[in-house]
């Protein structure tokens, strides 16, 4: 053999005189994927779980379209990517201000995908091997598992509870709406944060001489006292900033000045009547200031 083939074709069996040093990354995962081939105790699980969808997956075309004949190889690669993507952009979006909505759309478009990419790969796990099924049933408990996970995410984020979402006091359930007598002007301290109870809200109150501004107290971010807050002024009005994690609001309408609060303070409407009462409602759309 010419040494130039000797280097091309090395025998098997003989040493490379350069060896690379390092760990096995790349081989990790084939290594673990070959240990479960050989795991005879997950047959018990995998042939009941074969049977029972053998039992239930329908015939013909049905079927076909479930293996991917119609697109010439197997479906459940191409489907899976799909909530994939979902997931890892909203993780993405996880980190980008004012993106709660577009997090929790994607969260749900990513649990719609799984459906279609389980009833694939199940079609295609009941024709398998034994030892492909020994790795399937870990791969699909798996997918299963991020799939719990981030429905558990969005059900979190739908009910108030999620990292990021708006954790200010429900305003529209805690009271109704109208002009609601609050206290009168001369109780509250000229120029200082002050809280009220209107019902089961508080309110972080705000007095400049004969004029009252008012927010809910909660912090939208986590719930913090903004009665307990710093005042400052960002040239559009006076500001009050969260003790706990530096959110800073605007006064007037609750507009987020700086984060970590992604989510506009719930905001009140303010007047004073007849004797210094001073009266207060919800701001909103129909009630500016």
């Amino acid at each position: 053999m010419s040494p130039s083939h000797a280097r091309l074709f090395p025998r098997r069996g003989g040493r490379s005189r350069n060896p690379r040093p390092g760990p096995r990354l790349l081989s990790a995962p084939a290594d673990l994927a070959g240990r479960l081939e050989h795991a005879e105790g997950l047959d018990r699980v995998t042939q009941l779980l074969a049977e029972a969808i053998r039992r239930g997956l329908p015939t013909g075309g049905r079927a076909d379209a479930l293996h991917g004949v119609w697109l010439g190889q197997p479906v459940h690669p191409a489907l899976v990517a799909l909530p994939l993507g979902f997931w890892t952009s909203a993780t993405v979006l996880d980190f980008v201000p004012g993106a709660e909505r577009a997090s929790r759309v994607l969260l749900a478009l990513g649990l719609a995908g799984t459906l279609p990419a389980a009833a694939a790969g199940l079609a295609d796990y009941a024709s398998l091997h034994r030892e492909q099924q020994r790795v399937g049933l870990v791969h699909a408990a798996s997918g299963a598992s991020a799939s719990a996970l981030f429905a558990a995410s969005l059900f979190a984020r739908l009910a108030g509870r999620g990292a990021g979402a708006s954790h200010a006091e429900p305003v529209a359930h805690l009271t109704a709406l109208g002009w609601h007598d609050l206290c009168r002007i001369y109780e509250l301290p000229d120029g200082r944060l002050a809280r009220r109870r209107l019902g089961y809200l508080t309110l972080a109150m705000l007095r400049q001489g004969s004029d009252v501004l008012a927010l809910a107290d909660q912090c939208a971010h986590l719930g913090g006292p903004l009665h307990q807050g710093t005042l400052t002024d960002d040239g559009g009005g006076p500001c009050v900033t969260c003790p706990w994690h530096g959110s800073t609001f605007r006064l007037t309408d609750g507009a987020v000045v700086h984060g970590p609060a992604t989510a506009r303070q719930p905001a009140f409407d303010t007047r004073v009547v007849e004797g210094g009462m001073v009266q207060v409602r919800p701001a909103g759309p129909a009630h500016a200031r």
